[in-house]
Formats: structure tokens, C-alpha cells, sequence
């Protein structure tokens, strides 16, 4: 195993590590970002992308392409199959951030692993995953490719009781399905729903739970199922949402970076700083985010530019009213 100097360590290649890098990179610092797979993340499965400032359409793999080349031409190595294991500070604030095969030493990290959609695990959900096959996690990313189509949805937290109101904006029919009788919502957002489903569009089944998605080339149906009656019912849709949570990518952080109840790691979301002084965080990783393309990218530019603060002058990192609010200082 060797030790490998380097400027700035970025770990994950997602929309937020590759905005950090095209900025690190830029700035001349010598940057390396680890991946444990392929660049580009979640976004990879993304058939078609509408609302990315400035562009007008394009694909996923075609997005992160132009990123990953746009990065490299600056001069950023982009490390694949290396998969973070560890982190740590060591003496003089060098910043240790460990992989199978290899330990680089760094002045500055950005953690940017990213983080996954909660599955279902039902029969049928993996296999619709294919961008533009019917299963989808994000009712904001591709609502306007359900126009006037039957969906369900699934969940009863905020993000499916928002998603399933801006779903309703497009689709001719949402059956939106919860386990229980009654949501985790916040009151306001299930009051807003409620008042939604008056209209029409949305009918809503409590004690209900997804046993299948079904169809051949892409979802036809689903299989639903009453918890209280075992009663089940195929119903013909064109599309399922699943809402039921994200798993941020950051057990290899145990025990070395603050991170909530969840796993996301907490931050000062001033300036994207963590507790451990010289590493930074950007992206779907970190509480708060907001989850969306545009935003990962922009928590990367953010963390790179304020990177550059810490680096001037390492005190900076106890300076600021929001790290002081947190009690951090």
C-alpha cells in the first residue's frame, strides 16, 4: 500500500465531486477523485434531463461524459474501483483518505459519495429501474415524462406526500399507497394533499403495500396488497414512484465524521465544512441537501471555492455564525 501526496482527495464522481473537481482542477490544485464504481452516480440511470439550468436535453451518461472530460482536460484524475475505506487527520492537518490499494495524503478533502434511493425490494422494481421503463424515486426529476399517464405512488413521509402533489400537476390519475392509516408527513403537507385528492386526480389507499411491478418491456401494473384483508388487486398504471427514503453512501465515515441518525453527514451548511477542520461536503451525502442535479453540482463548485479560504488560512475553519449557532466553536 502506498502513500500518495496530492493537493485535494474528492471522493465519489457524482454531479457534486465532479463540480468540485472542475474547480479544483482549475485552480491548479492537484486533485484526485476516488470512485468506488464508474463516474456519474444515480444520474447515470437518468434517461433524459429537463431541468438542468441551460441545457435543454440531455441524457444522463451524456451529461457526466461531458463532466468527466471537462474535468480531465484540467488536469484531475479520476480514480476508478477505488473504493474509500477509511479517513482520518493526521499530524500538520494532512488529511489521510484510504482505499484498498492505496493512502493519499491531502492538504483539503470533499466528500461527495453521494447517496442511494431506498428500495422496495419487490419483484419487478429492479428490473424497471432502465431510464424510461416505468419505476422512478424522484416525482420532481421525471414528472413530465408521466404527462396525462396513471402512476402510484409509494410512501407517506414529506417527500412522497410533496412529490405525489407535484405529480398530480401532470399525470390524468395518481393511486398513491401507505402501509398505515395515517402519514408521517408533516400536518401541513398531508392537509395540502388532502386537498389535493378532493379534485380527483389523486385517490389515496391506506393498509396498502406493493407486492409486484409488473410488465414486459416496461410497467404495465402493479399488484397491490391490503395489509388488514390480504386482499390483493392488479391495477393497470404506467409508471411507479417509490418514496420511501435515501441511504446516504457513508459507512466508511463511522466513527470518523459527525453524521445524523441516518447517515448523512452533518455540516455547517454555511460553508459545507464537517467537524473534522479541512474536510469538506458537497452533494446528496450531506444533511439538508436538496437533492436534486443542479444543486449537487453547486455544493461541489461551493466546497471547492470555500476550500480555498481554509487553505489561506487554516483558523478560517472556526470562523463563521452559523458554526458558532452549532455549537461547533
Amino acid at each position: 500500500m502506498a502513500d500518495i501526496q496530492t493537493d485535494v482527495v474528492i471522493v465519489g464522481a457524482g454531479p457534486a465531486g465532479l463540480g468540485a473537481a472542475l474547480y479544483t482542477a482549475r485552480d491548479r490544485y492537484q486533485t484526485v477523485i476516488l470512485d468506488k464504481f464508474v463516474p456519474g452516480g444515480q444520474i447515470n440511470l437518468t434517461d433524459r434531463i429537463e431541468n438542468y439550468p441551460g441545457i435543454t436535453r440531455i441524457s444522463g451518461p451524456d451529461l457526466v461524459s461531458t463532466l468527466k472530460e471537462q474535468v480531465s482536460s484540467f488536469g484531475a484524475q479520476i480514480k476508478t474501483s477505488a473504493e474509500v475505506t477509511h479517513l482520518e487527520q493526521r499530524d500538520n492537518n494532512v488529511i489521510a483518505v484510504t482505499t484498498e490499494e492505496d493512502v493519499y495524503l491531502a492538504r483539503v478533502a470533499i466528500l461527495a459519495p453521494g447517496s442511494d434511493y431506498r428500495h422496495l425490494g419487490v419483484p419487478g422494481e429492479d428490473k424497471f429501474r432502465r431510464a424510461g421503463t416505468g419505476v422512478s424515486y424522484c416525482g420532481t426529476c421525471d414528472a413530465p415524462f408521466f404527462r396525462d399517464k396513471h402512476v402510484i405512488t409509494v410512501g407517506g413521509g414529506n417527500v412522497a406526500v410533496e412529490d405525489t402533489i407535484h405529480l398530480s400537476k401532470y399525470c390524468r390519475k395518481i393511486t398513491m399507497i401507505h402501509r398505515r392509516q395515517e402519514f408521517r408527513a408533516t400536518k401541513v403537507l398531508v392537509e395540502e394533499l388532502l386537498e389535493e385528492a378532493k379534485k380527483g386526480i389523486i385517490d389515496i389507499r391506506y393498509d396498502t403495500v406493493l407486492d409486484s411491478i409488473n410488465g414486459t418491456d416496461k410497467v404495465e401494473s402493479a399488484t397491490l396488497k391490503n395489509v388488514k384483508t390480504e386482499q390483493t388487486e392488479d391495477l393497470p398504471c404506467d409508471g411507479v414512484f417509490i418514496f420511501v427514503g435515501m441511504i446516504p453512501n457513508t459507512g466508511f465515515l463511522k466513527d470518523t465524521i459527525a453524521l445524523d441518525a441516518n447517515g448523512f453527514i452533518q455540516c455547517d451548511p454555511e460553508f459545507l465544512r464537517t467537524r473534522m477542520p479541512g474536510v469538506f461536503v458537497a452533494g446528496d451525502c450531506r444533511v439538508g441537501a436538496a437533492m436534486q442535479l443542479a444543486t449537487a453540482i453547486a455544493d461541489g463548485v461551493a466546497a471547492a471555492m470555500f476550500m480555498k479560504e481554509y487553505l489561506r488560512d487554516p483558523s478560517w475553519w472556526n470562523k463563521g455564525i452559523c458554526l458558532k449557532a452549532m455549537g461547533w466553536s
